[in-house]
């Protein structure tokens, strides 16, 4: 199997996915086709990965997949398999996030010059955008009520 093909698959797959819901109209039906193209698509490649490792079916260089310790981890990010599994999950979730700051955005009023720099910085760096934008959205939040 060639990983490095699946690997740019899925980083085009997300890029696509980015853009259209940094730049277009947020259309239910692009809404959705984020949700269930872009991100279920990479949910399924990110399974079929998996499952191909854990099962043996796919040998990684490191002999198998050992989730226990960090010498365990390392090692199945040492084999291309590894590291295109792990960037699919990273994807996956990170743009799985953008798509919903993107929908509590636009619920709160929150500008989409506010929110396109928030969304870049979830696809570079996840974590950081979704920190960015729970400090964010508060004001928002609570301006429209507690729990919304």
């Amino acid at each position: 199997m060639d990983w490095g093909l699946i690997f740019n698959s899925v980083n085009l797959l997300a890029l696509i996915a980015w853009a259209a819901l940094i730049f277009l109209p947020r259309w239910p039906a692009l809404l959705s086709a984020i949700l269930y193209i872009g991100i279920g698509l990479l949910c399924l490649i990110y399974m079929a990965g998996l499952g191909s490792v854990l099962t043996g079916l796919v040998p990684t260089d490191s002999g198998g997949a050992d989730f226990t310790t960090i010498e365990g981890v390392r090692a199945i990010f040492a084999s291309d398999v590894g590291v295109t599994i792990g960037w699919t999950h990273y994807l996956a979730f990170d743009l799985f996030v953008g798509l919903w700051i993107a929908r509590d955005a636009d619920g709160k009023f929150i500008s989409r010059i506010i929110q396109a720099p928030i969304l870049l910085m979830t696809f570079v760096a996840g974590p950081a955008g979704l920190l960015v934008w729970l400090m964010v959205r508060e004001p928002a939040a609570r301006a429209q009520g507690r729990w919304n």
